[in-house]
């Protein structure tokens, strides 16, 4: 990304269209993602005991959201002091990325378990299949998808809500920042307080109040108002983030808990690709042809009350039993 204009760039540049080239640039990272996250959520899985597991996602979603914290600032930074060198964003981040390799080829030592061994290509297909057949599993992770259509209005709506409705002049990386700051200084200490709600409740019980936070700056479109939002959305995720996680480990096979993982964000995948396509158009609709913007936000809202409501009748009706924690 960040060599897109340098002239060992140019025969591709000429060779593909510019989509195709971005496009096959952002799939990079995106498998880098698919390849990370499912082994760190299967290793906290295997590295935690069953009853301290939900406090064993808990700091790794501690963890996941300082990179979260400290990315937009070091952009942030890059750009008010380099703004002619943006490419420098991405530079850097791949430097972060390459120094995490050898912390981990160095520090990071398998939890493997007695018993345990590598699994063949062909146990894998087969664990694979066995998922998406589970489709009460299925269901629930397309259920679960409406929990981030919401959350994504986040950085899809919010910026620009602020921008065209609110102050042209805020810091709109600044609002955000609220978020992950809210996940860093509290995950912990609210996993610890909820810890006794069962799994399947505490993720409804999230997803409702991440979709009820829209509500403030929809009556009160202010900025202080939005960083009240943010921090509203961030503690609804601090609720459900480390109890989903815990709660598919529970429902995972023994030896297939990496495939289970995996699985674990699909709902992400889905809610990014759909929440583009609905936020536009609810901006445009509401925000730009019939000047309410306000409107906006109790659609989001409605989406997500109705997600937690599904989830409530799921965990009622056809939801498989996960093993309790000792």
């Amino acid at each position: 990304l960040s060599s897109l204009n340098t002239s060992w760039m140019a025969p591709l540049r000429v060779s593909e269209p510019p989509i195709t080239l971005v496009l096959i640039i952002l799939a990079l990272p995106a498998l880098g993602v698919a390849l990370v996250k499912p082994i760190i959520v299967g290793t906290t899985a295997r590295s935690s005991q069953e009853n301290v597991r939900s406090i064993g996602y808990s700091i790794y979603y501690t963890m996941v959201n300082v990179g979260s914290l400290m990315g937009p600032i070091v952009a942030g930074w890059i750009h008010r002091n380099a703004p002619q060198h943006d490419e420098w964003i991405f530079r850097v981040a791949a430097l972060s990325v390459f120094l995490m390799f050898f912390a981990v080829l160095f520090f990071f030592k398998d939890p493997q378990q007695s018993g345990e061994g590598a699994t063949s290509i062909g146990q894998t297909i087969r664990n694979f299949g066995t998922v998406v057949a589970n489709y009460r599993f299925m269901i629930f992770l397309l259920i679960f998808s409406g929990y981030w259509i919401v959350f994504w209005q986040e950085f899809i709506i919010l910026p620009l809500y602020v921008r065209d409705f609110i102050d042209v002049n805020a810091n709109a990386p600044y609002i955000l920042s609220w978020g992950p700051l809210t996940v860093i200084t509290l995950t912990v200490a609210i996993n610890y307080l909820t810890r006794r709600i069962p799994a399947l409740p505490a993720i409804a019980l999230g997803t409702l109040i991440t979709s009820l936070a829209w509500i403030i700056v929809a009556l009160q479109p202010t900025v202080k108002m939005a960083v009240v939002t943010v921090i509203v959305v961030a503690s609804g995720e601090i609720i459900q983030s480390p109890r989903y996680y815990e709660y598919i480990s529970r429902l995972a096979p023994e030896g297939q808990q990496g495939t289970y993982m995996g699985f674990a964000f699909l709902p992400i995948g889905i809610g990014s690709m759909v929440a583009g396509g609905i936020g536009g158009k609810l901006y445009n609709h509401y925000g730009e042809v019939l000047k309410q913007p306000a409107m906006i936000w109790w659609w989001v809202t409605g989406i997500g009350v109705a997600t937690a409501l599904l989830l409530f009748i799921y965990d009622k009706t056809i939801a498989p039993k996960p093993k309790v924690a000792a």
